[in-house]
C-alpha cells in the first residue's frame, strides 16, 4: 500500500503513466520489501523522473524563437537615429546624452558613481579634512649644536618657490645627517638676478625658532670652526630625489671629515617617498616655518583687503605664461616668424634641451593655455563675467594684447601693481619679493587656478589641499588642447559639457589625492587628516581620527577616503557666451 500511495500521487503530478503504476502495484509486495532492506529501487525511480523533467525543458526550449541579431540591431539603430533626429547632437558624445537625457538617479546607479553637482567656489569636504604635522611622540629632539656631525650649507637653485622646495628638504637632510644647518643661500645667478638673501624675504629668526626642537639651526658657520679647518668647505652636488640612505653614504662620511659641507644646485635633491615623520617635518617647515618679512606680509594683505573689499569671493589666476616659460615649453602660440626667432633665443639658456614639435607637445597637453583659453575655461566651469579675477604673473608674453581676450572675458581684472603700485616701487628690482605677493594672495584667494605644473603651482596646491582643500583648479591640458582645436565644431552648450567634463579629477579635491600620485610638495597626504569619523568592524567601531591620509590608505586599503564619491561640476544658471567667441 505504502508503494501505491507513492504511485498515486506521481501520476496526479503528471510524473508518470498508469500502466507503469499498475505493474508496480502488482509487485507491491517485492518492492515492499526490497526497501526495507535498502535496495535501489527508490533511486532508479528518481533518476527516471529526473529524466522526463529534462525531457519536458528540453521540448520547451526547442519551442522558443531566437531573436534575429539583425532584429536587435536594427532597434538599436533605430533608437540612435532618434536621439540625433531630436537632440541635433552627434550620438557618439555617449556621455553628453546619458546626462542629459537619462533620468539623474538612474545615470548615477548605472555609472557607478555619484554625480551630484560641485560647488566651482567651494569643496563641500573643507571642514572635513585639516592639516596635521604635529611632531610625533616619538620623533625625538634636535641634537645640540656640539654634538651635531657637523655644519651643512645649502645653495638653492631657481626662482622663489624653486628655492622653497629646497629649504625644505634641506632642513629634513640636517636632520637626517644629525647636522646643524646653516640658513640656505638664494640664487642670484638666476633667470631672474635677484640678488635678495633669505632675510630678505624670510623670518629668519622665526624659522630657526620654530624648528628648534627639529633641527638645530644657525645663521653662519662659527669663525672658531672656520678657523680651525685645514682647508674650504667641501663642495658637491647629489643627485635628483636621493633617499635617506644616499645621504648617509655619499655625504655623511665626508661631513665627518671635514666638518663643514655645501650642496649646491639643491632642488628636488630629496626622495619623494619619506618615512611619515620625515614628510611631516616637511610641511612644518613648508607650512609653517617659511613665513615671509613683516614689509612683504603687509603688502600682500593689504592687496587681499582690496580685493574682499571689491568682492566678497575672487579667483586667482597664476598665467605663468612668461617668455622663459614659453621657451621651456617648445610651444608655439601662431606670433609668426617673430615669435619663434625670440623663444629659440631664449631657449639657448637651457643646452639640454631637445628639439621638440609645438603641435605634438601640445596634443599631448605640456604647453601652458594662452589667457583667453584659461578665460574660456572658467566661463565653461560656470564663473560669470562679474567674477573679480586676480592675474598673478610676470612679464607676460605679448604684453596688453594677449592678456585682452581675458580682460574681455573678466572686465573685473586685478594684478598686484593696480592694487598696491605705491608700495611696491621698492620692490620692483627684485622678482623674488614680487613673486612673494602673488603667492600671498593666491593662497588667501578663494579659488585658484594654475596654467602649468610649474613650482608656484604645485606648491601653492599642496598648501590649499593642508589648508582644507580650498578649491584648486589644475587645467587638463591634454584634454582642454583637444577640445580647443576643436571649438567651431561645437555649439556653446555641448563645449561647456565637455569642459566641465575633462575637469573632473582636477577641482582640488581630496580623491584627487592617489598613494604615490605626484610631487609630495602638490600632494602632501601624510600631512592631511580627516576629522573624527568611526569605522564599523565585526563587533565594534573603532576611532580612526587624526590619522593621515598615507596612513588611512595603508591601514584600509579598500576603504574610500572620502564619505561619498564626487559628482560632476554644477551646472550654473544659463550664461549666454560672447558671440565672437
Amino acid at each position: 500500500m505504502g508503494v501505491g500511495g507513492i504511485n498515486q500521487l506521481s501520476g496526479e503530478l503528471g510524473l508518470v503513466n498508469t500502466s507503469t503504476t499498475s505493474s508496480t502495484t502488482m509487485n507491491g509486495n517485492a518492492n515492499v520489501n526490497i526497501n526495507v532492506n535498502g535496495n535501489s529501487s527508490s533511486d532508479l525511480k528518481d533518476q527516471n523522473l529526473l529524466k522526463l523533467q529534462k525531457h519536458h525543458f528540453s521540448c520547451w526550449r526547442s519551442q522558443r524563437k531566437p531573436l534575429s541579431w539583425s532584429f536587435v540591431c536594427g532597434i538599436m539603430l533605430f533608437a540612435l537615429g532618434l536621439i540625433s533626429l531630436f537632440t541635433g547632437h552627434v550620438v557618439s558624445d555617449l556621455e553628453y546624452y546619458s546626462q542629459r537625457l537619462i533620468k539623474p538617479h538612474l545615470y548615477t546607479k548605472w555609472s557607478g558613481s555619484n554625480h551630484e553637482p560641485i560647488n566651482i567656489w567651494k569643496s563641500k569636504y573643507t571642514e572635513v579634512y585639516y592639516g596635521c604635522s604635529r611632531r610625533g611622540r616619538h620623533f625625538r629632539s634636535a641634537i645640540p649644536q656640539r654634538f651635531s656631525n657637523g655644519y651643512l650649507l645649502i645653495a638653492t637653485s631657481g626662482g622663489l618657490n624653486q628655492q622653497r622646495t629646497g629649504i625644505t628638504d634641506a632642513v629634513v637632510v640636517a636632520r637626517i645627517l644629525n647636522a646643524t644647518l646653516v640658513v640656505p643661500s638664494l640664487d642670484h645667478n638666476s633667470y631672474w638676478k635677484d640678488e635678495s638673501d633669505f632675510s630678505d624675504i624670510f623670518d629668519v629668526d622665526w624659522f630657526i625658532s620654530s624648528l628648534a626642537k627639529d633641527v638645530k639651526i644657525v645663521k653662519r658657520v662659527p669663525d672658531k670652526v672656520m678657523r680651525s679647518m685645514q682647508k674650504p668647505p667641501y663642495t658637491m652636488r647629489v643627485p635628483r630625489k636621493s633617499t635617506p640612505e644616499d645621504y648617509i653614504e655619499l655625504v655623511l662620511p665626508i661631513l665627518l671629515r671635514r666638518r663643514v659641507v655645501q650642496l649646491y644646485k639643491f632642488d628636488y635633491r630629496l626622495a619623494n617617498d619619506l618615512d611619515p615623520e620625515l614628510q611631516k617635518l616637511r610641511c612644518r617647515v613648508n607650512y609653517h616655518a617659511l613665513r615671509f618679512t613683516r614689509p612683504i606680509q603687509e603688502i600682500g594683505t593689504k592687496v587681499v583687503m582690496n580685493m574682499r573689499e571689491m568682492a566678497k569671493r575672487f579667483i586667482a589666476v597664476h598665467l605663468r605664461f612668461e617668455p622663459d616659460m614659453l621657451a621651456f615649453s617648445g610651444c608655439y602660440y601662431g606670433g609668426g616668424e617673430k615669435e619663434i626667432n625670440e623663444l629659440r633665443e631664449i631657449r639657448k639658456r637651457w643646452d639640454t634641451l631637445p628639439d621638440l614639435s609645438p603641435l605634438e607637445e601640445r596634443k599631448r597637453g605640456k604647453c601652458p593655455l594662452t589667457p583667453e583659453e584659461v578665460g574660456v575655461m572658467l566661463r565653461a566651469l560656470g564663473y560669470k563675467n562679474d567674477t573679480y579675477l586676480y592675474v598673478a604673473s610676470g612679464e607676460i608674453y605679448g604684453g596688453d594684447a594677449t592678456l585682452q581676450p581675458l580682460r574681455e572675458l573678466f572686465p573685473n581684472f586685478y594684478t598686484k601693481e593696480r592694487l598696491a603700485s605705491e608700495e611696491l616701487k621698492s620692490l620692483a628690482p627684485f622678482s623674488s619679493r614680487l613673486a612673494a605677493i602673488d603667492y600671498i594672495v593666491c593662497d588667501e584667494s578663494d579659488v585658484f587656478v594654475t596654467n602649468n605644473n610649474g613650482n608656484m603651482a604645485k606648491i601653492l596646491a599642496g598648501r590649499r589641499r593642508y589648508m582644507g582643500h580650498k578649491r584648486t583648479i589644475k587645467p587638463n591640458a591634454k584634454r582642454l588642447s583637444a577640445l580647443f582645436m576643436s571649438r567651431d565644431t561645437m555649439d556653446w552648450r555641448t563645449f561647456t559639457k565637455k569642459v566641465k567634463s575633462a575637469q573632473r579629477g582636477f577641482m582640488g579635491e581630496p580623491d584627487e589625492m592617489k598613494p604615490g600620485r605626484g610631487e609630495f610638495h602638490e600632494f602632501p597626504a601624510a600631512c592631511i587628516c580627516r576629522r573624527r569619523t568611526r569605522r564599523p568592524t565585526n563587533s565594534t567601531t573603532e576611532d580612526i581620527d587624526d590619522i593621515s591620509e598615507s596612513e588611512r590608505w595603508r591601514r584600509f586599503p579598500n576603504s574610500t577616503s572620502i564619505p561619498e564619491s564626487f559628482g560632476s561640476l554644477v551646472d550654473m544658471e544659463e550664461d549666454e557666451f560672447l558671440p565672437r567667441l
